[in-house]
């Protein structure tokens, strides 16, 4: 492995979602992880474990934890590891026997990250939830919507990934800072319902300032501007209009054809109903592409609106290589960018137990594999590969 974090040993303890993701991001930029699944498949799996993704670029081995070993094995593991990332509710870990403290205990310099959605301690921290429960309670759902309807999901972007594998790994990596530094490893504790109202600072600020209305739909991000807003077009297609600043706003108008027109001034929270009714009316006329080639290269800050697969064709993304295909998948590429030291995908994601024997014996515990090949409890990683 190449990139910024060649050298990093993690350990992921198989979970879905944010943790995964999390990992995912930690292998682009050249850690070497390694996943621990357990025999039998998730709940949630995903279909054909060469498809799923999020795994790119990791190695599997497959650890019953129900067996006498299995603990000791995943504890071999993290000893030799500097990261271990752990998505399950809390308590899980430590009864299964492979928590912090006995990790932290072995392996003093380690850090040991935990990704759940309501955080190791609180009143709900034991309680069962997804990313859309987290967001609700953390106030980031309720302004997203039209004026007048319910507040709609944002898919997992913004708790699962957003608000929860993406602070998982900006603490992980700190706390590695702080590892190297002094010998001294910690716990991270990266709760999604924390990093979901994180994200939302710059709202608070404004709320505080009396700059954000409660009611959806009422405000200069949320929809509530006709000029920062998702319109449709002649074919059923859609444009995103995002020109804020009165420059923008301008080439917007004159694009339109309404730079003379009789209209509202932009900042007129009365008149907006009027300019939204009118850019509707022209937007309407015009399929979406027809619109996208008036607008392409101008300021007017105008873009249509993509599909997923779409979106991996567009020539600007094309340009920057976005999307990469490998091992037979058209994929997002890594994110973000370095100049010196750039990550890449590594290999295919793996069927679970693929790497078993490989990692045992690469990371110092060949002995526990001489042991299960023995007496049979290698089977899955048999069969896997």
């Amino acid at each position: 492995m190449s990139g910024p974090l060649a050298g990093v040993r993690v350990l992921e303890l198989a979970g879905i979602g944010p943790g995964p993701f999390a990992a995912m991001l930690l292998a682009d930029l050249g850690a070497d992880v390694v996943r621990v699944d357990r025999p039998e498949p998730g709940a949630l799996s995903v279909g054909d474990p060469r498809r799923d993704l999020l795994n790119r670029g990791k190695r599997s081995v497959v650890v019953d934890l129900k067996h006498p070993d299995g603990a000791e094995v995943v504890l071999g593991l993290a000893d030799r590891a500097a990261i271990v990332i752990e998505g399950w509710r809390p308590g899980v870990a430590e009864r299964l026997g492979i928590g912090p403290e006995a990790a932290l205990e072995r392996n003093p310099g380690l850090v040991y990250g935990r990704m759940t959605g309501w955080g190791q301690h609180g009143p709900l921290a034991p309680v069962a939830g997804h990313d859309i429960d987290y967001i609700a309670v953390a106030g980031a759902l309720h302004p997203i919507g039209r004026p007048g309807g319910p507040p709609q999901i944002p898919l997992n972007l913004v708790g699962d990934f957003g608000g929860g594998a993406l602070y998982l790994v900006v603490g992980c990596l700190a706390a590695l800072h702080v590892a190297r530094t002094t010998g001294r490893g910690q716990v991270v504790d990266a709760a999604i319902v924390d990093g979901a109202a994180h994200l939302t600072t710059m709202f608070a600020g404004l709320l505080a300032g009396g700059a954000w209305q409660p009611e959806r739909g009422r405000n200069l991000l949320d929809g509530g501007a006709p000029f920062y807003d998702v319109y449709p077009t002649a074919d059923g297609g859609h444009l995103a209009v995002g020109a804020l600043e009165p420059q923008f706003y301008a080439e917007l108008l004159r694009l339109l054809g309404l730079a003379d027109a009789d209209l509202p001034a932009q900042h007129d929270v009365a008149g907006w109903p009027v300019l939204r009714a009118r850019f509707a009316e022209v937007f309407a006329g015009r399929t979406r592409d027809e619109w996208t080639t008036l607008f392409e290269g101008t300021d007017a800050c105008v873009a249509p609106v993509l599909s997923l697969a779409e979106a991996q064709r567009h020539p600007h993304l094309v340009a920057r290589a976005t999307f990469e295909e490998h091992f037979g998948v058209r994929q997002p590429a890594v994110a973000p960018r370095l100049s010196q030291t750039p990550g890449a995908i590594g290999g295919s994601p793996p069927v679970p137990g693929a790497d078993t024997e490989a990692v045992l014996t690469e990371w110092g515990l060949g002995a526990h594999l001489r042991r299960w090949l023995g007496n049979g409890a290698a089977g899955q990683t048999q069969e896997a590969r």
